[in-house]
């Protein structure tokens, strides 16, 4: 009973109301920004390796690898062959289609978190969603709302989907036991994670930190491999994907269901476009314009899906393993690489996961951490508190390793959807505020300047702006 009130939940969410709230934002602020995703690529690429002017301080490339470091995960290879196997080829097109958007959206997000960042007393910057929904709309308790979303979707619902996609990548070897191997790796990984957030382990974060780029690197050399392997079946792949992401009478008669909802659902659960995630990291970047890391997170959006899940999707649909209910997960992506590499592939995979798994659960409780302190009064919590929050959060891990796919995927995307529902709208209204400071920036850019923001430049209200001058 719960299992199908959680799946109607998510249905309802995603069709019709965030397809129309997402498609919507994501066009607008496309549009009245003319594509500043793709006009203004080359520049985002400059700024991602531009320095902050105290080396103290966050850089641009440091806020957009923690933002990246959320968005790439198990997702980039559970969340991909999943869509495929049950919402068909044709939603890596979706997915395509929403990474483009959705790029829009994080642009818009970003900046106004830059725009509203908070100065610490140590001159260091903090701010997102929560914090420009109260200076800009004066609505605080919206701001306590959306914070307690955060809180379920990164501290529940993606928790409980990264631990079960964890363990699921066992399910390929002999010794599998369903009733068994669940629990054993719930209680391991678990345990991992409580050492490092308790204050232990930190020698397992710093070796992790170096893995995981190694790793995501090596993933698509191998992916590339594999495709490069069945080339022959590139044609026919790339037909397959356009002509199912088109086949409207398969969309239109069970949409819930369809490669459209399908490629929207893990689109916004891979890349997290206008989820208000990122805006926490973005707001820590000491830039000298808000403009510069609204462009440096529409370069984490492409990383997490034009290269890391079309690296998945391609390598599945090449290998000429036929997608099914049955292998849907991490099965079908072991499946298609053991094509080529034969029993090392799963085992890479494996290795692949554990590491984008351990990385994603400390990443996730970094943003919870955020959204605490600001319904604290914007003041650290209790150490007692942290603790025993802490504590469930691990009890949180160890059950979604023994929870169902259906469970955890449910989960996972209605308290997403919760986030996305305040963020987007909120995005919507301040628009305004991005596309004056947009306008400000390539003004000065035309003029051959490094863009310098000032509030009284742009016109915006200086009494809801506290670290700009």
């Amino acid at each position: 009973m719960i299992l199908d009130l959680l799946t109607n939940i998510d249905d309802l969410m995603y069709y019709p109301i965030l397809i129309i709230v997402m498609g919507i934002a994501g066009l607008y602020f496309t549009f009245r920004t003319r594509f500043v995703q793709v006009r203004l690529f080359r520049e985002a690429c400059r700024l991602v390796m531009e320095k902050p002017e105290d080396k103290a301080h966050v850089s641009s490339f440091q806020a957009l690898m923690v933002s990246t470091a959320s968005r790439v995960g198990t997702g980039n290879i559970v969340g991909v062959s999943t869509v495929i196997c049950l919402g068909g080829p044709g939603a890596i097109f979706w997915m395509w289609i929403m990474c483009l958007i959705g790029a829009s959206s994080a642009f818009v997000e970003s900046t106004l978190a830059q725009v509203y960042k908070q100065r610490e007393e140590d001159d260091s910057c903090y701010g997102g969603p929560a914090y420009y929904i109260e200076k800009a709309l004066h609505a605080p308790w919206l701001s306590v709302l959306f914070c307690i979303f955060l809180i379920c979707t990164y501290a529940v619902g993606f928790n409980l989907l990264c631990s079960y996609n964890l363990q699921s990548s066992f399910a390929a070897y002999s010794f599998y036991n369903p009733k068994v191997t669940p629990i054993v790796v719930g209680i391991v990984i678990s345990t991992l994670v409580a050492i490092c957030i308790l204050g232990g382990g930190k020698k397992i974060i710093k070796l992790t930190e170096v893995l995981v780029p190694f790793m995501g690197i090596c993933y698509v050399i191998v992916a590339i491999i594999v495709i490069i392997a069945n080339i022959s079946n590139v044609p026919a792949m790339f037909v397959t994907i356009f002509q199912n992401a088109f086949d409207f009478k398969s969309i239109f008669g069970g949409v819930s269901g369809s490669c459209l909802i399908y490629g929207i659902k893990r689109g916004l659960y891979s890349n997290e476009a206008g989820v208000g995630s990122a805006p926490n990291a973005s707001a820590s970047a000491n830039v000298t314009h808000p403009v510069k890391q609204g462009l440096v997170q529409t370069v984490s959006v492409y990383i997490d899906t034009i290269l890391l899940c079309t690296a998945t999707g391609l390598m599945c649909l090449s290998s000429g393993v036929a997608p099914s209910k049955d292998v849907s997960g991490i099965l079908y992506v072991q499946n298609a690489i053991s094509t080529v590499f034969g029993h090392f592939g799963p085992l890479f995979i494996t290795g692949a996961m554990i590491l984008f798994a351990f990385t994603t659960l400390l990443g996730n409780l970094y943003y919870v951490d955020n959204a605490l302190i600001y319904l604290n009064g914007k003041k650290n919590p209790s150490g007692r508190f942290m603790v025993i929050f802490r504590l469930c959060c691990v009890a949180v891990i160890f059950l979604g390793a023994i929870v169902s796919m259906d469970a955890a995927w449910a989960a996972a995307d209605i308290t997403m959807g919760l986030m996305t529902i305040i963020n987007l709208p909120c995005c919507a209204l301040l628009y305004g505020v991005a596309d004056k400071v947009l306008k400000d920036y390539e003004s000065q850019m035309k003029t051959g300047k490094n863009p310098v923001f000032k509030v009284k430049h742009v016109g915006l209200d200086e009494d809801e702006i506290s670290f700009w001058e």
